[in-house]
């Protein structure tokens, strides 16, 4: 839950690296609370409300964690614009986040995780 809430604090900052665990741990949580409202929402019957108003809530948040996780492997946050190729972009951002930190201080920043 630490991650998660760190990630929303910095929800407008596109700036510095952003570790795996940082990433995937808000992906994780994302995922449940995504679900967890999609059950709500047909339990109220609200045609998804609930989901889109989250969804809606954490799109810069979401934005800032994935390109400070590219600054994390060396690569420029447009990179993300990858994505728009249809499933060849997805397959490529998911590689690149599963990637190790580059080490040591680079472009970006100082390595997240202290070396």
């Amino acid at each position: 839950m630490e991650w998660y809430l760190k990630v929303l604090r910095e929800y407008v900052n596109f700036s510095g690296r952003a570790r795996r665990t940082e990433y995937w741990m808000y992906i994780l949580i994302s995922f449940v609370v995504s679900i967890i409202l999609a059950i709500i929402d047909a339990i109220l019957g609200a045609d998804r409300l609930l989901s889109w108003l989250y969804s809606l809530a954490v799109l810069l948040p979401s934005l800032g964690v994935v390109v400070r996780r590219l600054h994390d492997i060396g690569r420029s946050g447009w990179w993300y614009l990858i994505i728009l190729i249809p499933v060849i972009g997805a397959i490529v951002i998911l590689v690149f986040t599963l990637l190790d930190s580059e080490p040591g201080m680079n472009k970006y920043g100082p390595n997240p995780k202290g070396y």
